[in-house]
């Protein structure tokens, strides 16, 4: 199911680069197929260090975090 926000504003360059620090941070979090507490931590900051979460991010997490702990690909520390 595609969602459009036709209301949008269009990403701004802190955005973007926000975002590739995101994507950065999740990739080498889960590069070796263990989600740490302290990596979900990390990710919880830098998705937060803006005081926001647009939509692109949360999809960037779903992707790369949410879609493999479903699947089994990604596994989650526990304490």
């Amino acid at each position: 199911m595609k969602i459009e926000r036709p209301n949008a504003r269009p990403l701004s360059h802190a955005d973007l680069d926000q975002l590739d620090t995101l994507r950065a941070v999740c990739e080498k979090a889960i590069a070796d197929g263990v989600l740490t507490q302290a990596e979900s931590s990390h990710i919880q900051s830098v998705l937060w260090a803006d005081g926001q979460a647009i939509p692109q991010e949360l999809n960037v997490i779903q992707a790369l975090i949410w879609n493999k702990l479903q699947s089994g690909e990604l596994m989650m520390e526990w304490r």
